[in-house]
């Protein structure tokens, strides 16, 4: 059908359907994707949420999968290190046993998956185990260099328990190369000890404090021992 004819026609129908009441105006147009189908943000970012979470439950003992924090200071660096993982600090959560601080750190990084964002990658374990996992003669040398470039490259980077290992030159090397490949990457890591701040320099050496003082945004955990009074 042509234009010629084309036109007459819809003049009849529009009259026709005006006779019968019926309103041909037209209707709005819905451009915008639905929310739940891709293309509208919404979708994009529970799609993200959930890639976050599985990464976070992967990596996470099963006691703090649901693990939250409320404590101010530490929600300030989780949103922190959510809006920008490379433009965030690194944070120290040092107290007495009990007082929270492994649930809280894992809480604080649930915080972040929660957000989903754009990059997110997550590695937890503890000083004792992350050594006894890089020791030479602890499995394959190409087993260790694999574990050991993701503790340095992994965007976010949870060691607990600091200051529980005896030290020796060889874990003094190993947590500096740790320390300062993630201090000069501006990447994150949550590190939790019951020793304060102050004592780093006698725990680590001065080059380690330094860097771990001057990277981490340090909060200090109080009250009794948890556990103690359930």
């Amino acid at each position: 059908m042509n234009t010629a004819t084309a036109t007459p026609l819809l003049t009849r129908l529009a009259r026709i359907a005006h006779e019968r009441g019926l309103d041909t105006t037209p209707g709005p147009v819905e451009d915008a994707p639905h929310p739940d189908l891709p293309g509208h943000p919404d979708y994009h970012r529970r799609q993200r949420v959930a890639s976050a979470l599985t990464k976070f439950e992967r990596a996470t003992p099963p006691r703090y999968l649901t693990a939250s924090t409320d404590v101010p200071r530490v929600c300030d660096w989780a949103d922190q290190v959510a809006a920008d993982v490379t433009q965030a600090p690194s944070l120290m959560l040092w107290g007495g046993t009990g007082t929270g601080k492994t649930h809280a750190a894992f809480g604080a990084v649930r915080r972040i998956a929660l957000t989903g964002p754009i990059r997110f990658g997550f590695l937890a374990t503890t000083f004792p185990d992350l050594y006894a996992a890089l020791r030479p003669g602890a499995g394959n040398d190409e087993e260790r260099e694999r574990l050991m470039r993701r503790v340095l490259s992994v965007p976010v980077l949870l060691l607990d328990d600091l200051g529980t290992t005896k030290s020796s030159l060889w874990t003094e090397e190993t947590t500096y190369r740790i320390v300062n490949h993630r201090y000069n990457r501006m990447l994150p890591v949550v590190i939790t000890s019951n020793e304060p701040p102050a004592a780093l320099p006698e725990l680590l050496g001065d080059r380690i404090a330094s860097r771990l003082i001057e990277m981490t945004t340090r909060v200090e955990m109080t009250g009794t021992d948890r556990r103690l009074s359930r």
